[in-house]
C-alpha cells in the first residue's frame, strides 16, 4: 500500500528578497518625509522670524530635527535589511529598534528645548505675531498630517518600528503647529496682554511631544530587550508547526522580534520510537514550514522531544521481593 503523501508546503518566501523589498519601500517613504521636513523647516523658521512668532520658530526647529530622525530611520532600515553573516548569524535587525530609540530621544530633547524657549519668551514680553503666520500654520498642519498617515501606512506594511516612530514625530510636529495656531489666534484676537499666548501654546504642545517620546522609547526598549512577540503571533507559529506531518504536539514556543523579522525557538513532540535521523528530518520540516509561511520569520531553532510521558522517578527504597 502506498503511504499517503505529505501535504505540499507553500512556496518558499526568500527572506532576503522580502527584506530588500521592505528596505526599498521604507527608504522611499523616509526620503519623501525627509524632503517634506526640510522644506517645512525652512518655511516655518523664516515665517516665524519675519512674523515674530516664537511658537512658529520652535515648530520649525522641530521640523529640522525631523531631518535627523528620518536619516536615522533610513540608516536603521538599511542595516536591518542586511543578510545574515557568520559575524551576525541573527542578522542586524536590532539596528532598526535602536534607530527608533534614537528618534524617541530626539523627540524628548526637542520637547525640553522648546519648553525652555517658551518659558523664556513668556517671561520676556514681546510684540504680537503677524497674522500671515496663521496661513502658514494651516498649510503646515495639513502637510504634516498627510506625512504622518503616509509613513504610518508604509511603516505598517514593512513592519518597521522606526518608521512608525518617525511617523509619530511628524504627528507631534503637526500637534505643535495646531497649538501654535490657537496661540497666535488668541494673541491676535484678544490684543494687548495676550502677546505670549503662542508661547503658552508651544509649552502645551511640548507635553504632547514628550508623551509620544516616552511611548516610543518604551516600545523600542522592549524590542531591544527581546520582549516576547504578541500572543497572536506565537499562536500562529504554534498552529503552523502543529500542521507538520508526524508532529504530535507543541511543547513550547518563544518568538522575538528583530527589526523587520521574527526569530523563533520551538519545542515539538514526536514519536519517541523514531530514529534520530527521522526526528531530525521532522525538525527541518517544521523549520521550513515556518520560514515559508506568511509570517516574516528569519530563522527557527527547533528542539525535538519524545511525546511519551516520562516515567516517575523511583526515589524511595527498593521494595524487597517476597521469598
Amino acid at each position: 500500500m502506498t503511504p499517503p503523501r505529505s501535504p505540499t508546503p507553500p512556496e518558499p518566501r526568500a527572506t532576503s528578497d522580502q527584506l530588500d523589498e521592505a528596505y526599498r519601500t521604507g527608504t522611499k517613504a523616509t526620503a519623501t518625509a525627509l524632503v517634506v521636513s526640510a522644506l517645512l523647516g525652512v518655511v516655518k523658521i523664516t515665517a516665524g522670524l519675519v512674523g515674530n512668532s516664537f511658537a512658529l520658530v520652535a515648530d520649525g526647529v522641530e521640523s529640522v530635527l525631523d531631518l535627523s530622525s528620518s536619516l536615522l530611520v533610513w540608516s536603521g532600515l538599511r542595516a536591518s535589511s542586511a543578510p545574515q553573516t557568520p559575524e551576525f548569524p541573527y542578522g542586524r535587525g536590532k539596528a532598526e529598534p535602536l534607530a527608533a530609540l534614537v528618534v524617541a530621544t530626539v523627540l524628548l530633547s526637542a520637547a525640553a528645548g522648546i519648553a525652555y524657549g517658551a518659558v523664556r519668551e513668556i517671561m520676556n514680553p514681546h510684540a504680537p505675531p503677524a497674522a500671515f503666520t496663521l496661513a502658514v500654520l494651516v498649510a503646515v498642519v495639513v502637510t504634516k498630517e498627510g506625512t504622518f498617515r503616509f509613513l504610518t501606512r508604509s511603516g505598517t506594511d514593512v513592519g518597521s518600528r522606526a518608521m512608525l516612530a518617525d511617523a509619530w514625530h511628524h504627528r507631534a510636529d503637526a500637534l505643535t503647529s495646531v497649538a501654535a495656531f490657537f496661540g497666535i489666534s488668541l494673541a491676535l484676537l484678544l490684543g494687548e496682554g495676550w502677546e505670549s499666548a503662542d508661547d503658552w501654546a508651544a509649552l502645551v504642545a511640548c507635553v504632547v511631544i514628550a508623551w509620544n517620546g516616552v511611548r516610543l522609547l518604551r516600545s523600542g526598549l522592549r524590542e531591544v530587550l527581546d520582549a516576547a512577540a504578541p500572543q497572536e503571533i506565537c499562536d500562529q507559529v504554534r498552529r503552523i508547526a502543529a500542521r507538520t506531518p508526524d508532529v504530535h504536539g507543541i511543547d513550547e514556543v518563544r518568538v522575538r522580534r528583530s527589526g523587520l523579522v521574527y526569530l523563533v525557538d520551538i519545542h515539538v513532540e514526536v514519536d519517541g520510537a523514531l530514529t534520530v535521523r527521522r526526528g531530525h528530518q521532522i525538525g527541518h520540516d517544521v523549520k521550513d514550514r515556518l520560514i515559508t509561511s506568511e509570517l516574516p520569520i528569519l530563522d527557527v531553532l527547533v528542539h525535538v522531544e519524545p511525546n511519551e510521558p516520562t516515567p516517575p522517578e523511583n526515589t524511595g527504597p527498593a521494595t524487597p521481593r517476597a521469598p
